[in-house]
Order: structure tokens, then C-alpha cells, then sequence
């Protein structure tokens, strides 16, 4: 009998999450550079690297010489991530007072040549809107030749256009790797004709900055709409001839077909194409759940953060003496109410004993005289019994 899949929590409105790939060596030092450009221009507030995450013999930075582990101007110390793992932390403000808190963490990708798996997630204080900057461009340059962009499957781009491939069922099998394991979302267009030089632009400029970097966009051919759309089944939705469709965070099934997630014309001229836009922009605001290892980030973020203000852990310290109060309050509660119940008990003895004497002691039997049976004195009742009888 199949295993059901684990329901995952939704994914909160307050959180951006994205994760891909680095090709490259220089992944952490690119990390590095970034932030502290930033920190320089004022566009971020503080930064931070924990000590354990850069691992034994990792590099010192300028702003720490010693090799103790702060990248930046934050005096915590820092747990020990995974081995082989970094990490890097950042906290900025948008929309004038609002508190962003973004951690990356890189990884080593087995099997590859320098390449690094990353994953970043933020979580703003309030509801995460579109608009507001995109967290990649904090921790990641935004020239286009950085190796940063490439998604965790068949190593398709975020910010280009992704032809499919041309074999049948090596398109089926990456429609349906991205759908299982990618975190980013996939818009699938197909082009109606042969697409002249206008018609090559890609779809992640035109879109608000915070969706710039989670959309990976895949063209069809005319000759591949049959195909597409055959492999597009299993996930409950299909691509108009001359449209778009973008993948749900939760696959309808063999035989579904979501219109709510499909445009029926795009109009590749170079022009606006204002309802795929809104169509992704839909998607992007019911994310659905959390995708795999996405809840694993967003537990990373807020139990092992380390850029907090003195006002933040005055509050985090004023909630925790409240709560030990309020434990401290039921626990004398709960012996005040067993003193209670412990007096009314005796009271209780006490008043059985006044009425039926006094009880005997555990484990003894109270004495009751046995009479025994005897046939000649069942004769003399029936004797007596007959002569008052008779007589």
C-alpha cells in the first residue's frame, strides 16, 4: 500500500523564500563582497556571518581579521551550522519602517565542480508585497553574468528564457522535476509562430522586483504544443495554443484542467503581457504550502538569528518572564487546588469514622463469627417445627 505524502504547513504571507544553484568556486567570497557593498551604501542595516558556519580554516574577512566570525558590526557569536555549510544573515527595512530578516545558507553540491546549492529566506514583518525589493539582489549581484541564477533542476535560469528540450520524454520528465523539487515558480509559454528578435524577451524583467527572481520561464515551439500538453496531464493543467500556463504549487492530477492558471494568448512582439503577469502574480500571492525543506529554512531563520536590536531582546526577555510567571502561576495553583483536595479528604475520614466507629487497619479483615452446619441441629428445628404443627 502507497505511503501518503506528509501535509506540509502553509507558507506564511510574511515570507520570501527562494533556493538554486551557484556555478562556481567563488560563491561565498561573492556572498561576502555583496553585502558589504551594501552595508557601505546604507541599504542594508547590518550583516552577519556565524562563526561555526564558515567551517575550520575558513577564510578571515577584512572586518575580521582574527578569523572570529562577524562580518559585520553584530556582536553575537554564532552556533555551528552543518558541515561544509556557510551562512550569511541580513536585516534591512522597507517601506520606511518595515523589518526584513533574510538568511542565505550555501551548501556543496556533491558531484559538481565548485557548484553550491543555496537557499535563502525572509520574513518581514508584516505581509510580504510584491513590490518591495527582491531579497536575492541583498545577498546576490545583479549583473547579468553572475552564475547565481541557475534552478536546482536541468540547470534552467531564472532571470532567461528556457527553450524545452526537444526529446519528448526528456521534456515530460523536467516538466515534472520542476514541479516536485523546485521552490521557484514555472511559467510554461508556447509560441504560436517563429518568434522574431522582439519576441526574446524574457518575462522576469517585466515583473514586480520581488518575482524577478523566483520565476523560471520555459518556451515551446510551435511544433511541441501536442507534446507539452501531454506532458503537462499528470499536473492538472495545459498551455493554450499561443498561451502560457503557470504550474500550480499543488498538482490537480491526471485529467484536471485549471483554466484559472493558463493565458490563452501572448503576444511575443515585444509588448506587455499584462494577463500572464497577473496570472503569476496570483500565483505567487496562494503559494500554497511550504515547499520541501522550505519549513527546515524559514525553523533556520527564526530560532538561530542573531541581528537583534537591544529593543528586540528586551521584548523577547520581557515575553520569556512572562511566561516563566505564568508556569510559575500554575504550578502554585495546581498544589494550592491538591491542598485543597488533600484536606477535604481527611475531613471526609474523619466524619465516616465519628459515624461507623473506627475502621480497621489496612489489611485486616474485620472478625465475624462462623456458624457451623450440623444435621442433628437441622433435625431438631424440623422437630420443633412439627409439633408446633401438629400439636
Amino acid at each position: 500500500m502507497a505511503k501518503s505524502s506528509p501535509v506540509r504547513d502553509a507558507a506564511p504571507d510574511t515570507v520570501w523564500l527562494a533556493r538554486g544553484r551557484y556555478l562556481g568556486p567563488d560563491a561565498e567570497d561573492t556572498v561576502r563582497r555583496r553585502l558589504r557593498e551594501l552595508k557601505s551604501e546604507a541599504v542594508i542595516q547590518d550583516l552577519f556571518e556565524p562563526d561555526g558556519s564558515r567551517g575550520s580554516g575558513g577564510p578571515a574577512t577584512s572586518d575580521d581579521p582574527d578569523g572570529s566570525g562577524a562580518l559585520g558590526d553584530s556582536g553575537h557569536s554564532g552556533e555551528a551550522s552543518t558541515e561544509g555549510s556557510r551562512s550569511f544573515e541580513a536585516r534591512w527595512t522597507v517601506a520606511d519602517d518595515v523589518v526584513v530578516r533574510a538568511r542565505l545558507d550555501l551548501g556543496a553540491t556533491p558531484g559538481q565542480d565548485g557548484a553550491q546549492d543555496w537557499v535563502l529566506v525572509a520574513e518581514a514583518d508584516r505581509g510580504w508585497e510584491l513590490d518591495w525589493p527582491s531579497p536575492a539582489t541583498v545577498f546576490w549581484p545583479e549583473d547579468a553574468d553572475s552564475p547565481w541564477d541557475h534552478d536546482v533542476v536541468g540547470g534552467l535560469r531564472f532571470r532567461r528564457i528556457n527553450p524545452l528540450p526537444s526529446d519528448d520524454r526528456a521534456l515530460k520528465r523536467l516538466l515534472k522535476e520542476c514541479a516536485r523539487h523546485t521552490w521557484g515558480i514555472h511559467v510554461v509559454i508556447h509560441e504560436a509562430m517563429t518568434t522574431g528578435e522582439r519576441g526574446l524577451r524574457p518575462l522576469a524583467p517585466l515583473l514586480p522586483p520581488s518575482l524577478r527572481h523566483r520565476i523560471v520561464e520555459h518556451r515551446a515551439t510551435p511544433e511541441q504544443f501536442q507534446v507539452v500538453n501531454w506532458a503537462l496531464y499528470d499536473l492538472g493543467v495545459r498551455v493554450p495554443r499561443g498561451g502560457a500556463v503557470v504550474l500550480p504549487a499543488v498538482p490537480g492530477g491526471p485529467g484536471v484542467d485549471d483554466n484559472s492558471l493558463s493565458v490563452r494568448s501572448v503576444f511575443l512582439d515585444g509588448s506587455v503581457p499584462t494577463d500572464l503577469i497577473d496570472v503569476v502574480r496570483r500565483r505567487a500571492e496562494d503559494p500554497g504550502p511550504l515547499p520541501q525543506g522550505g519549513e527546515e529554512a524559514l525553523g533556520a531563520l527564526r530560532e538561530q538569528w542573531h541581528l537583534t536590536t537591544l529593543e528586540e531582546e528586551l521584548v523577547v526577555a520581557r515575553r520569556q518572564v512572562a511566561a516563566y510567571a505564568e508556569a510559575l502561576e500554575a504550578m502554585t495553583k495546581s498544589r494550592d487546588l491538591y491542598r485543597e483536595a488533600a484536606e477535604l479528604a481527611h475531613e471526609a475520614l474523619a466524619g465516616y469514622r465519628e459515624s461507623f466507629g473506627a475502621l480497621p487497619s489496612p489489611g485486616q479483615e474485620p472478625s465475624r463469627k462462623r456458624e457451623g452446619f450440623s444435621l442433628r441441629g437441622l433435625a431438631r428445628r424440623l422437630g420443633e417445627g412439627g409439633e408446633k404443627r401438629f400439636g
